[in-house]
């Protein structure tokens, strides 16, 4: 197996199994559904990239094309995280709260004016920047104890 892609995948797991004790600090509750949802701290997205990237950088060198692409392919990965998902998920929050308001005015209760509030749109979808920033230092952690550990 490609130790690179085990290293990526495998940290994106850890990302996401790290998810369920911070959010119970946070929350106070156990939420297991946090290890197959998107968002929250740390970034699994940011992790996996990084992982990857540092893996190439120590593997193959910082110099190389192959580290370089890593890199650039993680920035545009991490900027989407907690750039244009994270804004879109602000912009649902507006949407599923707009269509609550319209219910009211219409003189619906709120819980039967829609048989259908399973069509309610998921809310978090990116990341705050200190969630980059915490999957970007897992990732980089995880992909250079990886490296050695395979390589070593």
């Amino acid at each position: 197996m490609n130790k690179e892609i085990t290293t990526a995948l495998t940290t994106i797991g850890i990302a996401q199994l790290l998810k369920v004790p911070l959010n119970k600090q946070a929350t106070g509750t156990w939420n297991w559904k946090s290890v197959i949802e998107s968002g929250n701290m740390p970034s699994s997205h940011s992790a996996g990239v990084t992982a990857l990237a540092t893996y190439i950088g120590l593997k193959k060198g910082f110099k190389t094309v192959d580290f370089a692409l890593a890199a650039v392919f993680g920035l545009i990965v991490m900027y989407d995280a907690q750039g244009i998902r994270r804004q879109a998920g602000e912009l649902t929050i507006k949407v599923n709260h707009l269509d609550e308001e319209v219910d009211k005015l219409a003189g619906h209760e709120s819980q039967a004016a829609h048989e259908e509030k399973d069509r309610k749109l998921k809310e978090m979808l990116g990341h705050q920047p200190q969630e980059v920033i915490g999957g970007a230092l897992l990732g980089a952690f995880t992909g250079a104890i990886s490296y050695l550990l395979y390589e070593k």
